[in-house]
């Protein structure tokens, strides 16, 4: 038999003949030592070693017995099966399947899981592509997950009632994403009553969307949902929905809210998963339903909304956050806009009273409108050390040395604003990009200068 193996396009390994005793000892030698296989889109090898190891009655069940992690990015193809089903073994503990295309071979060596990897503990399942994945691959998905009792973090697609039910035993679980993405059709599709019993011990959920209506029937359908930290993804197919944006967001979080035990969420983040999508105009009002979590230490809504917030709006906000760490509201603002409104130095100081333990902050404000502000003294005998990355992405400016003033006075130790979010693709188009950041570079300078002749904590000499 002669099995070719192209390892690229110029050069090609040919097997004469079977491996003897002393070849496999060989082989065997290194490939036991291996404990992490890759197989991407340009790597070629290791569907003809499922070959060899079909074609050679000598060869043992695995070649790598010590293998404990399995990344595959790429396409299912004859012959992948066979890889796939050796590669399975006890050591197993991290599984990454990301793939165009499911084979029914492909299905049927994922349903030995359960039994072939027992100390499983990673699993990840996921697609390039759209396709109607949930209602073919489930019944062979479901069954071995629900025997994985030392799994502790699960990214998959929509596996339905059935799987979720499974994925709610599971003790060990710490982690889950659930991506609602890629079935044309699923059971959340309409409202459930409450019957399912929820995550009862999460560190995380995050739920990937085009829409929001599965994610809030899924939510509805839990008893509850305790978990430190939420996450949401969602596409440009949002703008698609037959219901506003608004009235959307403004739902799911209503839903959240009911279902999530509000003293255990420290963390939300809102994010897009398109560069170039539209930002999504959003009032302050869409998350108020947030304000429930009183233990927030983690807030981000900055990717992929257009968020108009005055002073008082961002006050009513952030109020009952007195914990919150991060926050990230905005980093890039329509604020030409006839109907956008967004904070100034006011409402930023207000913020900080409010928000003390504040290390990151993402927000843009409008820095021209200085009245009643001392630039000597801008927090009056307050200042905050905690405060390490501050963005103020395209906040209006006219006067970098009265910014600076200002941020010196309210933050002794920052030494710059943050600039790297003029990168980002919905900055890089912005109009005013070129001037504004020589404005905000010119902050940085005076910033830089004023550290060095600081007289004493919170105070400028000038």
């Amino acid at each position: 038999m002669i099995v070719s193996f192209r390892l690229n396009s110029r050069y090609t390994q040919t097997l004469q003949k079977p491996l003897d005793h002393k070849m496999w000892d060989t082989l065997s030698k290194y490939t036991s030592r291996v404990h992490s296989v890759t197989q991407s889109h340009n790597s070629m090898i290791l569907e003809p070693l499922s070959l060899i190891l079909l074609s050679c009655p000598l060869a043992p069940a695995s070649l790598f017995p010590k293998l404990r992690r399995l990344t595959w990015h790429a396409n299912v193809t004859p012959g992948a099966a066979e890889f796939l089903r050796m590669a399975f073994v006890p050591s197993l503990l991290s599984l990454e399947v990301l793939t165009s295309f499911v084979s029914p071979a492909f299905l049927l060596v994922l349903s030995s899981l359960g039994t072939f990897c027992p100390r499983l503990q990673s699993m990840t399942l996921g697609s390039r592509r759209a396709f109607d994945v949930s209602l073919n691959s489930s019944p062979f998905i479901v069954q071995p997950i629900s025997q994985l009792h030392h799994l502790r973090d699960l990214e998959v697609w929509d596996l339905g009632i059935q799987g979720i039910q499974h994925i709610m035993l599971l003790q060990a679980l710490r982690e889950v994403t659930l991506d609602f993405r890629i079935s044309s059709s699923s059971a959340w599709d309409r409202c459930l009553p409450s019957s399912l019993p929820g995550f009862q011990n999460l560190n995380l959920l995050v739920l990937n969307v085009d829409g929001f209506e599965r994610p809030s029937n899924f939510l509805s359908s839990l008893t509850v949902v305790r978990t430190k930290k939420i996450g949401v993804g969602f596409t440009s197919q949002v703008l698609q929905s037959p219901v506003h944006v608004s009235t959307m967001f403004s739902q799911f979080f209503a839903i959240l809210q009911e279902k999530c035990d509000n003293s255990m969420l420290e963390s939300f983040t809102l994010f897009s998963f398109s560069k170039v999508l539209p930002k999504i105009p959003t009032d302050s009002g869409i998350f108020m339903s947030l304000r429930a979590f009183t233990n927030l230490i983690h807030l981000d809504i900055e990717k992929g909304c257009d968020i108009s917030m005055s002073d008082e709006e961002l006050y009513r906000l952030t109020g009952t956050w007195p914990k919150l760490q991060v926050l990230r509201i905005s980093r890039c603002v329509t604020i030409d806009s006839d109907t956008a409104a967004v904070p100034t130095f006011h409402g930023l100081m207000h913020l900080l009273r409010l928000c003390p333990a504040l290390i990151s902050l993402a927000l843009v404000i409008d820095t021209t409108k200085l009245d009643g502000i001392d630039l000597r003294s801008p927090g009056g005998e307050l200042f905050y050390d905690h405060l390490k990355v501050l963005t103020l992405g395209n906040s209006v400016i006219d006067s970098p040395l009265n910014v600076a003033l200002i941020l010196s006075g309210l933050f002794p130790h920052l030494q710059q604003v943050s600039l790297g979010c003029w990168s980002t693709t919905p900055m890089k188009s912005l109009p005013q990009k070129g001037p504004a950041m020589e404005q905000w570079t010119l902050v940085n300078s005076f910033l830089r200068g004023f550290s060095v002749v600081r007289e004493r904590p919170g105070r400028i000499v000038i």
